[in-house]
Protein backbone atom coordinates (compact mmCIF):
# COMPACT_ATOMS: atom_id res chain seq x y z
CA UNK A 1 0.00 0.00 0.00
CA UNK A 2 2.87 2.36 0.79
CA UNK A 3 4.35 1.87 -2.69
CA UNK A 4 0.95 2.45 -4.30
CA UNK A 5 0.40 5.61 -2.27
CA UNK A 6 3.82 6.98 -3.18
CA UNK A 7 3.42 6.13 -6.86
CA UNK A 8 0.01 7.73 -7.19
CA UNK A 9 1.09 10.79 -5.20
CA UNK A 10 4.04 11.23 -7.56
CA UNK A 11 1.86 10.78 -10.63
CA UNK A 12 -0.66 13.30 -9.35
CA UNK A 13 2.05 15.85 -8.63
CA UNK A 14 3.40 15.47 -12.16
CA UNK A 15 -0.02 15.73 -13.79
CA UNK A 16 -0.93 18.80 -11.72
CA UNK A 17 2.34 20.46 -12.70
CA UNK A 18 1.70 19.71 -16.38
CA UNK A 19 -1.85 21.06 -16.15
CA UNK A 20 -0.54 24.24 -14.52
CA UNK A 21 2.12 24.64 -17.20
CA UNK A 22 -0.39 24.10 -20.03
CA UNK A 23 -2.79 26.61 -18.47
CA UNK A 24 -0.11 29.27 -18.05
CA UNK A 25 1.11 28.69 -21.61
CA UNK A 26 -2.43 29.41 -22.77
CA UNK A 27 -2.65 32.57 -20.67
CA UNK A 28 -4.98 30.93 -18.18
CA UNK A 29 -4.91 30.36 -14.43
CA UNK A 30 -4.20 26.74 -13.36
CA UNK A 31 -7.15 26.83 -10.96
CA UNK A 32 -9.48 27.25 -13.93
CA UNK A 33 -8.92 23.57 -14.79
CA UNK A 34 -10.41 20.88 -12.59
CA UNK A 35 -8.60 17.54 -12.52
CA UNK A 36 -10.91 14.53 -12.49
CA UNK A 37 -9.11 11.31 -11.60
CA UNK A 38 -10.69 8.51 -13.62
CA UNK A 39 -10.63 5.50 -11.33
CA UNK A 40 -12.47 3.00 -13.53
CA UNK A 41 -11.17 -0.60 -13.16
CA UNK A 42 -8.83 0.52 -10.38
CA UNK A 43 -9.38 -0.75 -6.82
CA UNK A 44 -10.62 1.32 -3.93
CA UNK A 45 -7.06 1.27 -2.53
CA UNK A 46 -5.99 3.36 -5.52
CA UNK A 47 -8.80 5.82 -4.84
CA UNK A 48 -7.71 6.00 -1.18
CA UNK A 49 -4.12 6.69 -2.26
CA UNK A 50 -5.27 9.53 -4.49
CA UNK A 51 -7.39 10.98 -1.68
CA UNK A 52 -4.36 10.88 0.60
CA UNK A 53 -2.53 12.94 -2.03
CA UNK A 54 -5.28 15.56 -1.98
CA UNK A 55 -7.36 14.45 -4.98
CA UNK A 56 -11.07 15.13 -4.44
CA UNK A 57 -12.72 14.69 -7.88
CA UNK A 58 -13.19 11.17 -9.25
CA UNK A 59 -14.76 9.90 -12.45
CA UNK A 60 -16.33 6.52 -13.08
CA UNK A 61 -17.55 5.02 -16.35
CA UNK A 62 -20.14 2.54 -15.12
CA UNK A 63 -22.77 2.72 -12.43
CA UNK A 64 -22.10 -0.87 -11.37
CA UNK A 65 -18.44 -0.28 -10.58
CA UNK A 66 -19.02 3.15 -9.07
CA UNK A 67 -21.48 1.76 -6.54
CA UNK A 68 -18.77 -0.52 -5.16
CA UNK A 69 -16.68 2.56 -4.31
CA UNK A 70 -18.96 5.48 -3.50
CA UNK A 71 -20.72 3.83 -0.51
CA UNK A 72 -17.36 3.29 1.19
CA UNK A 73 -17.32 6.99 2.00
CA UNK A 74 -19.93 8.46 4.35
CA UNK A 75 -22.23 10.78 2.45
CA UNK A 76 -22.33 14.43 3.50
CA UNK A 77 -24.56 15.71 0.70
CA UNK A 78 -26.14 14.26 -2.44
CA UNK A 79 -23.41 13.31 -4.86
CA UNK A 80 -20.50 13.98 -2.53
CA UNK A 81 -18.83 12.19 0.36
CA UNK A 82 -16.07 12.77 2.85
CA UNK A 83 -13.37 10.13 3.13
CA UNK A 84 -12.73 8.40 6.45
CA UNK A 85 -10.79 10.59 8.86
CA UNK A 86 -7.61 8.60 8.26
CA UNK A 87 -7.72 9.50 4.57
CA UNK A 88 -8.73 13.13 4.76
CA UNK A 89 -6.26 15.61 3.36
CA UNK A 90 -8.69 18.38 2.53
CA UNK A 91 -11.83 19.88 4.00
CA UNK A 92 -13.45 19.80 0.56
CA UNK A 93 -15.67 16.76 0.06
CA UNK A 94 -15.07 14.15 -2.58
CA UNK A 95 -17.08 14.75 -5.74
CA UNK A 96 -18.10 11.87 -7.98
CA UNK A 97 -18.54 12.33 -11.74
CA UNK A 98 -20.33 9.91 -14.06
CA UNK A 99 -18.31 10.20 -17.26
CA UNK A 100 -19.28 7.04 -19.17
CA UNK A 101 -22.18 6.33 -21.48
CA UNK A 102 -25.35 6.12 -19.43
CA UNK A 103 -28.32 4.00 -20.39
CA UNK A 104 -31.70 5.29 -19.32
CA UNK A 105 -32.40 2.19 -17.23
CA UNK A 106 -29.27 2.87 -15.15
CA UNK A 107 -30.18 6.48 -14.47
CA UNK A 108 -32.06 5.78 -11.23
CA UNK A 109 -28.76 5.22 -9.37
CA UNK A 110 -27.26 8.56 -10.41
CA UNK A 111 -29.04 11.10 -8.15
CA UNK A 112 -27.72 10.88 -4.61
CA UNK A 113 -24.47 9.21 -5.67
CA UNK A 114 -23.03 11.50 -8.33
CA UNK A 115 -22.83 15.29 -8.33
CA UNK A 116 -22.00 15.53 -12.04
CA UNK A 117 -23.09 13.66 -15.17
CA UNK A 118 -20.84 14.34 -18.17
CA UNK A 119 -22.61 12.10 -20.67
CA UNK A 120 -26.16 13.33 -21.22
CA UNK A 121 -26.71 12.53 -24.89
CA UNK A 122 -30.46 12.49 -25.44
CA UNK A 123 -33.60 14.36 -24.48
CA UNK A 124 -35.03 11.17 -22.99
CA UNK A 125 -32.05 10.74 -20.67
CA UNK A 126 -32.07 14.40 -19.63
CA UNK A 127 -35.78 14.23 -18.80
CA UNK A 128 -35.38 11.01 -16.82
CA UNK A 129 -32.41 12.31 -14.83
CA UNK A 130 -34.27 15.52 -14.04
CA UNK A 131 -37.31 13.62 -12.84
CA UNK A 132 -35.29 11.17 -10.73
CA UNK A 133 -33.24 13.95 -9.17
CA UNK A 134 -36.37 15.93 -8.34
CA UNK A 135 -37.87 12.85 -6.65
CA UNK A 136 -34.77 12.68 -4.42
CA UNK A 137 -34.77 16.45 -3.82
CA UNK A 138 -31.34 16.92 -5.38
CA UNK A 139 -30.02 18.80 -8.39
CA UNK A 140 -27.54 17.19 -10.78
CA UNK A 141 -24.90 19.13 -12.69
CA UNK A 142 -25.42 18.07 -16.30
CA UNK A 143 -22.97 18.18 -19.19
CA UNK A 144 -24.14 17.26 -22.68
CA UNK A 145 -21.90 14.90 -24.61
CA UNK A 146 -21.30 15.95 -28.21
CA UNK A 147 -19.72 13.69 -30.82
CA UNK A 148 -17.79 16.51 -32.47
CA UNK A 149 -15.81 14.19 -34.75
CA UNK A 150 -18.92 12.19 -35.75
CA UNK A 151 -17.03 9.00 -34.96
CA UNK A 152 -19.54 6.11 -35.28
CA UNK A 153 -17.68 4.24 -32.53
CA UNK A 154 -18.37 7.02 -30.00
CA UNK A 155 -21.46 8.13 -28.15
CA UNK A 156 -22.75 11.68 -28.08
CA UNK A 157 -25.06 14.06 -29.86
CA UNK A 158 -24.29 15.17 -33.41
CA UNK A 159 -23.44 18.89 -33.13
CA UNK A 160 -26.56 19.99 -35.02
CA UNK A 161 -28.85 18.20 -32.52
CA UNK A 162 -27.55 20.02 -29.44
CA UNK A 163 -29.46 23.29 -29.82
CA UNK A 164 -32.84 21.63 -30.57
CA UNK A 165 -32.42 19.39 -27.51
CA UNK A 166 -31.64 22.33 -25.24
CA UNK A 167 -34.51 24.33 -26.72
CA UNK A 168 -37.00 21.56 -25.93
CA UNK A 169 -35.57 20.92 -22.48
CA UNK A 170 -35.68 24.59 -21.55
CA UNK A 171 -39.27 24.93 -22.72
CA UNK A 172 -40.37 21.82 -20.80
CA UNK A 173 -38.38 22.64 -17.67
CA UNK A 174 -35.62 20.67 -15.95
CA UNK A 175 -36.02 21.12 -12.17
CA UNK A 176 -33.62 18.30 -11.32
CA UNK A 177 -30.82 19.43 -13.62
CA UNK A 178 -28.43 22.35 -13.62
CA UNK A 179 -27.23 22.77 -17.19
CA UNK A 180 -23.48 23.34 -16.89
CA UNK A 181 -21.83 22.78 -20.27
CA UNK A 182 -20.50 20.23 -22.74
CA UNK A 183 -18.29 17.15 -22.93
CA UNK A 184 -16.51 15.43 -25.80
CA UNK A 185 -13.92 12.78 -26.57
CA UNK A 186 -11.08 13.97 -28.75
CA UNK A 187 -10.08 12.15 -31.93
CA UNK A 188 -7.73 9.18 -31.59
CA UNK A 189 -5.18 8.74 -32.95
CA UNK A 190 -4.67 12.39 -33.75
CA UNK A 191 -2.11 15.14 -34.17
CA UNK A 192 -2.21 18.05 -31.74
CA UNK A 193 -3.71 20.16 -34.51
CA UNK A 194 -6.52 17.65 -35.01
CA UNK A 195 -7.19 17.49 -31.28
CA UNK A 196 -7.23 21.26 -30.92
CA UNK A 197 -9.61 21.65 -33.86
CA UNK A 198 -12.04 19.20 -32.24
CA UNK A 199 -11.83 20.91 -28.86
CA UNK A 200 -12.17 24.35 -30.41
CA UNK A 201 -15.39 23.22 -32.07
CA UNK A 202 -16.83 22.18 -28.70
CA UNK A 203 -15.90 25.56 -27.23
CA UNK A 204 -17.66 27.29 -30.12
CA UNK A 205 -20.78 25.17 -29.54
CA UNK A 206 -20.79 26.11 -25.86
CA UNK A 207 -20.50 29.80 -26.63
CA UNK A 208 -23.28 29.58 -29.21
CA UNK A 209 -25.60 27.88 -26.71
CA UNK A 210 -24.77 30.33 -23.92
CA UNK A 211 -25.67 33.27 -26.12
CA UNK A 212 -28.67 31.71 -27.86
CA UNK A 213 -30.36 30.49 -24.69
CA UNK A 214 -28.95 32.92 -22.11
CA UNK A 215 -27.38 30.12 -20.04
CA UNK A 216 -25.18 31.92 -17.51
CA UNK A 217 -24.01 28.68 -15.81
CA UNK A 218 -23.25 26.92 -19.10
CA UNK A 219 -19.53 27.45 -18.66
CA UNK A 220 -17.93 24.01 -18.37
CA UNK A 221 -15.97 22.13 -21.02
CA UNK A 222 -15.12 18.56 -20.08
CA UNK A 223 -12.48 17.62 -22.62
CA UNK A 224 -9.01 16.16 -22.56
CA UNK A 225 -7.70 12.83 -21.27
CA UNK A 226 -4.26 11.40 -20.51
CA UNK A 227 -3.06 11.69 -24.11
CA UNK A 228 -4.48 15.06 -25.13
CA UNK A 229 -5.26 17.17 -22.09
CA UNK A 230 -2.59 19.78 -22.85
CA UNK A 231 -4.25 20.45 -26.23
CA UNK A 232 -7.67 20.59 -24.53
CA UNK A 233 -6.47 23.14 -21.97
CA UNK A 234 -5.15 25.35 -24.76
CA UNK A 235 -8.68 25.37 -26.20
CA UNK A 236 -10.42 26.24 -22.96
CA UNK A 237 -11.06 22.97 -21.14
CA UNK A 238 -12.31 23.45 -17.59
CA UNK A 239 -12.29 19.74 -16.70
CA UNK A 240 -9.74 17.14 -17.75
CA UNK A 241 -10.42 13.43 -17.21
CA UNK A 242 -7.15 11.68 -16.39
CA UNK A 243 -6.83 7.99 -15.58
CA UNK A 244 -3.77 6.21 -16.91
CA UNK A 245 -1.35 9.05 -16.14
CA UNK A 246 -2.43 8.87 -12.48
CA UNK A 247 -3.28 5.24 -11.79
CA UNK A 248 -1.31 3.41 -14.49
CA UNK A 249 -2.53 1.04 -17.17
CA UNK A 250 -5.90 -0.57 -16.61
CA UNK A 251 -6.44 -4.30 -16.15
CA UNK A 252 -9.89 -4.85 -17.60
CA UNK A 253 -9.81 -8.54 -16.69
CA UNK A 254 -10.46 -7.57 -13.07
CA UNK A 255 -13.89 -6.26 -14.04
CA UNK A 256 -15.06 -9.35 -15.88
Amino acid sequence: MHDLTATIAGNLARVRAEIAAAARAAGRKPEEVRLIAVSKTHPVEAVAAAIAAGQMDFGENTVQEALTKIPLYPATAPGVALPPASMQSSSRPITWHMIGHLQSNKAKSIPGHFAWVHSVDSLKLAQRLSRLAQEKSVVLNALFEVNVTRDPAKHGLPPEELAPLLDTLLKEGHPGLRLRGLMTLGPYPATEADSRASFARLRELREDCRKRFGLKDFSELSMGMSGDYAAAIKEGSTMVRIGTAIFGERDYSKNK
